[in-house]
């Protein structure tokens, strides 16, 4: 579990760097980053979710964060990754890992906090993984958002 963990920890560094074409890169092709609007949402199709991006969704939204005329930007961050424990298979034999996080998030002058858990489904890759989906699942998942930005 370890390699996985430095995996996950390696995933968030590069988040709080802004090294966002490193971290698309971590993904697969078909990858997903979901992040359901209410606890205990299964479907992303059908239901309405705060992100459920593939990954010209996510360059796009990269985009915006890189724009030198961007109201409140750059948005600065600071994960703390914990509890990484692996939780199974999927039908496909992807590696299911969960862990917990907490994100302190700096745009313009706000400082706001966000926790919660996440859910990866790994698939190997040589001596590495690459993240065929990674859920989101916020503490407070369900309430009302002010403008989100970043990645969690």
């Amino acid at each position: 579990m370890t390699g996985i963990a430095q995996f996950l920890f390696a995933e968030a560094e590069l988040l709080d760097t802004g090294t966002y074409d490193a971290w698309l890169d971590l993904f697969t092709e078909d990858a997903r980053y979901w992040v359901p609007a209410y606890p205990e949402q299964t479907d992303a199709i059908n239901e309405v979710s705060l992100y459920y991006e593939d990954l010209t969704l996510m360059l796009a939204r990269i985009g915006r964060l890189r724009h030198p005329r961007a109201i409140g930007l750059p948005v600065r961050t600071s994960h703390v990754i914990g509890n990484v424990a692996p939780h199974g298979r999927t039908q496909d034999g992807a590696l299911i890992v969960r862990s917990r996080f907490q994100m302190i998030e700096f745009m313009g002058d706000t400082q706001r906090l966000y926790g919660g858990s996440v859910t990866h489904h790994l698939v190997a890759d040589g001596e590495s993984w690459k993240i065929r989906l990674k859920r989101v699942d916020l503490v407070n998942a369900g309430g009302i958002f002010d403008l989100l930005q970043g990645f969690f």
